[in-house]
């Protein structure tokens, strides 16, 4: 409560300071307040892009792990299948002798 009643006061001084300046020191100051503006948003900006990018690395190794494991796991079933078909031969064979 203290702070709202300090606070307002405060505000209209600050209008009247702007209301008091010249034409000159308001248009510098807009000035100002754009480019400060303009470069928040640049800095957004930037900051989404980073993002982005970040992202899409994240998402690219993660693929690529999942791609790895998927070729491993393949792998590893082609040894089965040929340990598997060659234990099957090597039982026929006995049953032949």
């Amino acid at each position: 409560m203290m702070r709202k009643i300090l606070a307002l006061p405060l505000a209209g001084l600050a209008l009247l300071a702007i209301g008091a300046c010249s034409p000159k020191a308001q248009n510098e100051t807009a000035e100002a307040a754009d480019t400060v503006a303009a470069d928040a948003n640049a800095t957004m900006v930037q900051a989404a892009n980073d993002v982005d990018a970040a992202a899409d690395r994240a998402f690219g190794s993660g693929e690529a792990r999942i791609d790895n494991g998927a070729e491993a796991i393949g792998n590893a079933a082609d040894k089965a299948k040929k340990g598997a078909g060659q234990a099957m031969r090597d039982m026929g064979n006995e049953i032949d002798e």
